[in-house]
């Protein structure tokens, strides 16, 4: 048997394998696996995930039980120090000679570490393997019992750089990112995606520093700061340094391969090096002048290194690379494709941005205005799975090309993912063609996500495509007449409606429970506050109770603004609100320095309050006898009213007492979007309650009852549900509607697309509701009255705790303020400083 051995076994080392076996004419082969590192590879795209459990079990590619059965020699901790090509040897660390027939360079790469006066002072790190993560832990752990305020640097503010801000936040140090450019993410961002970038790291606690260079690293035998320059130096007791990459070529070198001027043995498009039995791939090969760090072209090396030995010399790496990459960096969507920069001469640019929401879409079109040549997301990447094969594949495009990114139209701007040639690269880690996905499930070979996944590959990388591949099965399934199911993420093969029904009957309570019993994984940001919704809409438990599963705004119980500081809202049931608590509020928002306004829903907010001041701000506002108003929930807001029968002479009714009692009832009722209502004393509809998710207008003989009504940027007019109804029947139906919404509803849904994807529409809606079809009206009735009796403030929650009110302090380690916030006048208060471009 010939003999292949692989140098190397990490993410790309261990594609070659997999490819290799996957071969049917691989039995003449042997192959041989060196790892240096003591575990099998594991997904180092992913490095990240690992302290969430500290667990390198999650993270591997394959056990080592799979090398075995697929008769592959895996040699773990042990390093190949040589190659002998003249008599095809290999030397190891620990003195083995091995000979080989083709022998495959998967080195990699390895941390740049910048020559650095003090760099190699204990406390500095680099992010790069497991070992390197476990070391930065033990420390980290050190250093928090000595100093709980302990910060922690990290040099470099490039991809892997945020992600090593992240695992120093995760640790519980007070986290920093020195870069030396200007801006972050330099290599894929422009300048204002990567100004919108940073103010969305930092209002989630990461202190950015841009244009720094480090002269030295202080201290004695352990880091104590960095030093910039005379007089500016910052204080860390720890720096994790990720500025770069170097390729592992030492091996390259030593035995004369062919090498680049700064690096990377140098291969053809066989990737054959100078020795044409010697083989290199991923981030060590030297490909067009090339190091190509992402993982998608490396494991095309690695595929067309197997065919290539196994005699299939047609298939050769193609000249143009495709370097679109789409990620997640600490919960921020960041993507670009094709040509992120360009200059004026080849095209236009189209720019949609949003700070207010963190977002930023730049698209580059051709002077013609007919192709799309690149682009940058930053916020929101839902549409880069498209926009990237618009590019990858040259299709037409809108004559007016903002369309690609404005915010989502009616029937939206791209069409079905059908409509792509079978052609279209879909899963560029896995080189898996659209063609490939539909036929999967055409073919009958598959008949679900799970099953072309497990087929194809496709999106078990990265995971970046995962939302196409989602929709071309999805439309494949429609087109062949079969039922498709809405999962709620990767974690839960599940609707919301199926597992909040699974939460419900095995009376689960708690996140993990729900993951150990119906899920996969360590769950996402999509799937944790779902699940922490379900628990609100069936037990009526506030955010408190599981604060790290909550998004941002009820994780700290009001709504982030666009500086950084949070808005306080109280309620004021109906709008009713008597002159002393007029001034108990005017004298809480003028000793906080409060921006005050009077809202849409006749309630009063109030803007710029500060992390740290949060508790304060509610105690004195609960102590005057208000409440928590939930306008950073999903959940009711309010309930909108006119003067009513109380003063007006048109009022049929009193809508303010109504709209009272109502408003108290749901306050609270956690949902799947937020809820608002509205009482009208007359059919003049001065509260809008036709505008409303419910809607109550007084007329002769009672009050009609609408529902499934919203304003906002697609208004629909609530439909009537009952009309000449008494108080306690306008009650009864709600807490039956309100109820069957929240239990059948996707995600984020408002009534008005609920109703409207309700099959029979507003009459099915009455026969449930009203005419009890389903035979379920009393348990709905007996739920709603449970959430209702089960209420409780989650603000005097938060200030009757002193376990709940470290949660808000701006930085993780220090009870310091955020002085970097701006404000300037505005009339007689004042607003945050602009933005500078």
């Amino acid at each position: 048997m010939k003999t292949i051995i692989v140098v190397g076994n990490g993410m790309v080392g261990y594609k070659f394998c997999e490819k290799f076996v996957a071969q049917s004419n691989n039995e003449e082969f042997k192959i041989i696996v060196f790892g240096e590192e003591p575990r099998p590879a594991y997904d180092r795209v992913h490095l990240s995930e690992f302290f969430e459990n500290q667990d390198a079990k999650a993270l591997e590619m394959a056990p080592a039980e799979w090398y075995k059965e697929n008769g592959i020699d895996l040699v773990i901790d042990e390093r190949v120090s040589d190659i002998q090509r003249e008599t095809k040897t290999i030397i190891t660390a620990k003195n083995r000679v091995l000979n080989y027939d083709y022998l495959v360079l998967a080195t990699g790469s390895s941390a740049f570490v910048p020559p650095i006066k003090g760099v190699e002072k204990k406390g500095v790190f680099v992010y790069r393997t497991i070992e390197d993560l476990e070391g930065m832990l033990a420390y980290a752990a050190k250093l928090k019992e000595a100093n709980p305020k302990a910060r922690a640097a990290v040099l470099g503010g490039g991809l892997l750089g945020l992600e090593a801000g992240k695992a120093v936040m995760d640790m519980g140090l007070e986290p920093h990112i020195v870069e030396f450019a200007p801006k972050l993410m330099p290599r894929q961002l422009d300048a204002r995606s990567s100004k919108v970038l940073q103010l969305k790291l930092e209002s989630i606690g990461l202190n950015i520093h841009l244009s720094k260079a480090t002269n030295q690293i202080l201290g004695e035998d352990s880091i104590t700061g960095m030093e910039f320059g005379e007089d500016d130096v910052l204080d860390v007791e720890m720096l994790v340094v990720s500025a770069g990459i170097r390729p592992r070529d030492e091996l390259g070198k030593t035995s004369g391969l062919e090498m680049g001027v700064r690096g990377g043995i140098i291969v053809n498009n066989k990737m054959q090096t100078s020795d044409e039995n010697i083989f290199a791939i991923g981030e060590v090969a030297l490909y067009n002048q090339m190091i190509y760090g992402l993982v998608a072209p490396g494991y095309d090396m690695a595929g067309v290194a197997v065919n290539q030995i196994l005699g299939n010399s047609e298939e050769l790496m193609p000249a143009d690379i495709d370097m679109s990459t789409k990620l997640k960096l600490i919960g921020v969507d960041v993507a670009s494709f094709g040509e992120p920069f360009m200059p004026a001469s080849k095209g236009h640019s189209v720019i949609f941005e949003n700070k207010t929401q963190h977002l930023y879409k730049r698209i580059n079109v051709s002077l013609d205005g007919k192709s799309l040549l690149g682009g940058i997301l930053v916020g929101d990447a839902s549409d880069y799975n498209m926009l990237h094969q618009v590019y990858l594949n040259g299709m037409a495009i809108p004559e007016d090309a903002a369309q690609l990114i404005l915010p989502a139209t009616e029937g939206g701007a791209f069409g079905s993912a059908l409509d792509l040639p079978d052609e279209a690269q879909i899963c560029s880690c896995e080189n898996v063609s659209k063609g490939q996905i539909c036929g999967a499930i055409k073919d009958g070979s598959c008949e679900d996500l799970a099953g072309v996944i497990s087929s194809t590959k496709a999106s078990t990388s990265c995971g970046g495509c995962k939302p196409m591949v989602t929709d071309l099965v999805n439309e494949t399934l429609k087109s062949l007449g079969k039922t498709v199911k809405n999962v709620i993420c990767e974690h839960f093969e599940y609707s919301r409606q199926e597992l909040f029904g699974i939460i419900k009957a095995k009376k689960l309570t708690s996140y993990n429970e729900v993951l150990d019993t119906c899920g996969t994984g360590h769950g996402c940001e999509t799937c944790k506050p779902l699940v922490s919704s379900i628990f609100a809409s069936l037990y009526n438990v506030t955010p408190n109770k599981e604060d790290v599963t909550q998004d941002t705004n009820d994780k700290f119980l009001a709504n982030i603004q666009r500086n950084g500081t949070y808005s306080v809202v109280p309620r004021i049931a109906g709008g009713e609100i008597t002159p002393e608590g007029l001034i108990v509020l005017g004298q809480i928002g003028s000793k906080y320095n409060l921006y005050t306004k009077i809202t849409g829903g006749a309630r009063i907010d109030f803007f710029g309050a500060q992390l740290n001041d949060l508790p304060a701000i509610w105690k004195e506002l609960i102590d005057a006898g208000f409440e928590s108003g939930h306008a950073y929930g999903k959940s009711l807001r309010t309930v909108k009213s006119c003067v009513g029968s109380t003063w007006c002479r048109y009022g049929l009714d009193e809508s303010v007492s109504f709209a009272i009692e109502l408003e108290n009832r749901y306050k609270g009722l956690r949902s799947p979007h937020k809820i608002k209502g509205g009482v009208s004393g007359c059919i003049r509809e001065c509260a809008e309650a036709r505008g409303k998710d419910f809607g109550v207008i007084a007329v002769e003989g009672g009050w009609n009852l609408y529902v499934g009504g919203n304003g906002g940027a697609t208004p629909r007019h609530a439909q009537l549900l009952a009309e000449q109804i008494d108080n306690e029947t306008v009650i009864k139906y709600l807490d039956r509607y309100l109820m069957y919404y929240i239990q059948t509803a996707a995600p984020l849904m408002r009534t008005a697309a609920w109703l409207d994807k309700l099959e029979g529409g507003i009459e099915q809606l009455k026969k449930i509701v009203i005419d009890d079809s389903l035979n379920i009206v009393s348990d709905l009735e007996h739920e709603m009255q449970f959430l209702v009796d089960a209420y409780e403030c989650e603000w005097k929650q938060a200030v009757e705790s002193e376990e709940i009110k470290k949660r808000f302090s701006h930085f993780v380690n220090s009870d310091d303020r955020d002085d970097n916030l701006v404000f300037v006048p505005l009339r007689d208060q004042k607003m945050p400083e602009h933005w500078k471009n």
